[in-house]
């Protein structure tokens, strides 16, 4: 019963996925994002992870999207919608989205670290102060990084929202 449950979720994310790339119109990308990001959380519930499912709505289904509404309704959508922004089509994108997920399968199978017929082991104990000393102890520089990473976005996205004052 979980691993279809797995499967309908890991199926429907990968279609909003490619709706969010493939669609036109920015806010219907955003929709499929906003969708992806749910799907993502219901296989964190699965994986019984109820704290991550939590965190993936609080912070990107919220906050993220929020954002991303905000700067979708900031820009000319009507100017952006008539651009390109790939020249020569979607199928040279859609060619390279579905060669990096073959690879990213292949990567997957091949590192033999993950099964699919072996069971995820749950820790016990508390799971909460596990992950959060993991995250600011041994992996503060990459948490820095991100945090560093999401500024510069806001910041881009503040440069290219604002109208050309000449």
């Amino acid at each position: 019963m979980d691993q279809g449950f797995f499967l309908l979720f890991a199926t429907v994310s990968v279609i909003t996925a490619l709706t969010l790339v493939m669609a036109r119109n920015p806010v219907h990308s955003a929709l499929a994002l906003m969708a992806c990001f749910l799907q993502i959380s219901a296989i964190f519930v699965l994986l019984e992870a109820p704290l991550l499912a939590v965190i993936q709505i609080f912070v990107y289904v919220g906050a993220i999207m929020v954002l991303f509404v905000f700067v979708i309704m900031m820009i000319d959508v009507r100017e952006a919608v008539l651009q390109r922004f790939l020249p020569g089509g979607n199928m040279a994108a859609l060619v390279l989205l579905v060669l990096l997920g073959i690879e990213m399968v292949a990567l997957v199978l091949w590192s033999g670290r993950f099964s699919l017929t072996q069971p995820v082991t749950v820790r016990g104990g508390d799971q909460v102060r596990q992950l959060s000393t993991t995250l600011f102890a041994d992996y503060l520089l990459p948490f820095e990084v991100a945090s560093v990473i999401l500024l510069a976005a806001l910041i881009g996205a503040i440069v290219l929202a604002q109208k050309e004052q000449r």
